[in-house]
């Protein structure tokens, strides 16, 4: 299991745009993806549940990864948060 910690700096937060974003990217891998905010735990994979979260800019998110390809994906996911999600 491989874990992360990262800010989403990006002015909407996790909403709308950066959600579709960053679900694509993690349906990219096999491994099993949460997305953690406040408490509580959605699948990355599922813009439905990531917008529940309601993830506002200069908030923390904690990803959690489990699988086969759990490095790559953390380091994907982390990677585009860091960015922006600029494509």
């Amino acid at each position: 299991m491989q874990q992360a910690k990262v800010v989403v700096r990006h002015e909407a937060g996790l909403h709308a745009r950066p959600a579709a974003l960053f679900v694509k990217c993690a349906k990219q891998f096999s491994s099993d993806i949460q997305v953690t905010s406040s408490g509580k735990a959605v699948s990355a994979k599922s813009i439905v549940l990531i917008l529940t979260l309601a993830v506002q800019p200069h908030s923390e998110i904690e990803l959690t990864a489990n699988g086969v390809d759990e490095d790559a994906a953390i380091a994907a996911l982390v990677k585009l948060v860091e960015g922006g999600f600029t494509e």
